[in-house]
């Protein structure tokens, strides 16, 4: 019989919905239902698969069990993309240093990090594929790397345990923190990924068009960019303003001059209508 007085509590469905675990090109299906499972113990359900290699399969139903409701609810998608755009913080598993450090993680605290955040909007964790893992470009995607600290004699994790750990971390985050997701962060919801990676390459094209940067060959300076901006985490607002910014930028070294500001407007950010960003919020 159970408990109910002592029974652990289910996951809230509000992180359930927001948490997504995101395999990137998964080769073996058996993982895949394996990942199922791994993810139902803890009482998430929102499987992203990129691209598998075999999916649907009987395979990953076998392995699934119980948890044939997470499988058969798995969204399917070519990119990875379409895997993140929407989310506001993207945590990629990663057990190889990287030539350009990145801010790295334990479960531990991507748990408490997933928790803390939750509230704010969707969050994305990336496993990769079996033999290579994530790629460079991927991680790029990810604000924050995540490195289980297994034994160096022998590191490798199988992908849906790697999953299990992770899983279990931010079901513990949960519980530690009184069962609830705490209020958002801050005063504006964060940008979500397409809208940074957007600013990104906005900031790619006019550090071209003034002469600083030869996209050509622009050794690290993109990458380390990219990552000051991962670590001062940009809110909607933010990136209006900075899209503005770049916008007035183009719109002078178009018109061969310094463009000034009309005073009929004084509450306008510049540029931001040229971006195609949305105008910026001055509050």
């Amino acid at each position: 019989m159970r408990d109910e007085e002592n029974d652990p509590p289910r996951t809230d469905p509000a992180l359930a919905d927001a948490v997504r675990l995101v395999m990137v090109e998964p080769t073996h299906p058996g993982n895949i239902g394996a990942a199922c499972r791994a993810m139902k113990n803890m009482g998430l359900h929102q499987l992203v698969l990129v691209n598998p290699l075999r999916h649907p399969d009987p395979e990953a139903r076998f392995r699934a069990a119980s948890a044939l409701d997470v499988l058969d609810g798995a969204r399917v998608v070519d990119t990875l993309a379409e895997a993140i755009d929407d989310c506001t913080l993207v945590v990629g598993a990663s057990a190889r240093s990287r030539r350009l450090p990145w801010p790295m993680v334990t479960p531990r605290e991507a748990g408490r990090r997933v928790i803390e955040e939750a509230s704010s909007g969707p969050v994305a964790l990336l496993f990769g594929r079996e033999s290579s893992g994530l790629t460079n470009e991927e991680l790029a995607r990810c604000q924050l790397h995540l490195h289980i600290p297994s034994d160096p004699g022998y590191p490798s994790l199988n992908i849906s345990m790697a999953m299990q750990l992770v899983a279990y971390e931010i079901r513990m985050a949960w519980l530690d923190a009184g069962e609830r997701l705490p209020e958002p962060p801050w005063d504006r919801p964060w940008a979500d990924s397409a809208g940074v990676e957007g600013m990104l390459e906005h900031l790619d094209s006019v550090l071209e068009s003034t002469g600083f940067l030869d996209l050509r060959d622009p050794g690290l300076v993109p990458m380390r960019l990219r990552r000051l901006f991962f670590r001062t985490r940009l809110d909607q607002v933010e990136v209006n303003i900075l899209r503005g910014l770049f916008g007035r930028i183009e719109r002078i070294i178009e018109q061969g001059g310094v463009v000034r500001r009309e005073k009929s407007d004084p509450g306008r950010v510049e540029g931001a209508a040229d971006s195609g960003a949305p105008g910026a919020d001055q509050s």
